[in-house]
């Protein structure tokens, strides 16, 4: 009799011992939860803006060159054929992988040599903004991409190449920012995606 009560005993502080760890352990996954989440949507988030950035960057490659091989007889007239050309690549482009062209239609402000178009319907805040500069400065030995994304005109160098610089910004709504705040992280990221090409204007 004795020896059974000691058994039951021993059975029982067993079964608490393995009720303890399980306690432990859901307390510990709770805890892990939100940062495994974070995580996640992090790694997603950053390598969407990252593949975004890429698929800008190709676009603004591509309309610069295009526009950069049309004639420059008619810069000087209030919308060029190259500058057409330049933002029609970049909508058919935006329209052809499912991406919201915001709305922009072909009618852009202009100033100089320097086109602009927006576009804010069906977007994030800030919408689409898309820069076409037909005189654009750059050194004749750059060997890179310029550093002013924003494609705006330049003093020109002492040598000086003229090119055609394209320059995309898209509002680019993060989900990484909500999850943070979630706990108690207030997080800036930017709120556009840019991305800009030159390419030396052959005529």
């Amino acid at each position: 009799m004795i020896r059974s009560l000691h058994l039951r005993s021993w059975l029982g502080g067993v079964g608490f011992g393995w009720r303890d760890d399980q306690a432990a352990q859901l307390v510990e996954f709770a805890v892990a939860l939100p940062l495994l989440v974070l995580f996640v949507v992090g790694i997603f988030d950053f390598s969407n803006a990252f593949t975004f950035k890429q698929k800008l960057t190709n676009i603004a490659r591509d309309s610069a060159r295009v526009a950069a091989a049309d004639p420059a007889n008619d810069l000087q007239s209030p919308l060029p054929a190259s500058v057409i050309d330049a933002f029609q690549v970049v909508d058919n482009y935006l329209i052809g992988n499912n991406i919201s062209d915001c709305g922009v239609v072909n009618t852009p402000s202009k100033t100089g040599l320097t086109w602009t178009y927006k576009g804010t319907v069906n977007c994030p805040p800030g919408g689409l903004t898309i820069i076409i500069n037909r005189g654009y400065y750059f050194p004749a030995g750059a060997t890179t991409q310029p550093a002013n994304v924003s494609c705006q005109p330049l003093a020109p160098p002492p040598t000086a190449i003229i090119g055609t610089c394209v320059s995309i910004r898209y509002a680019y709504a993060w989900r990484f920012g909500n999850v943070a705040s979630l706990l108690g992280r207030s997080t800036v990221l930017p709120t556009t995606i840019t991305a800009a090409s030159v390419a030396m204007n052959e005529n």
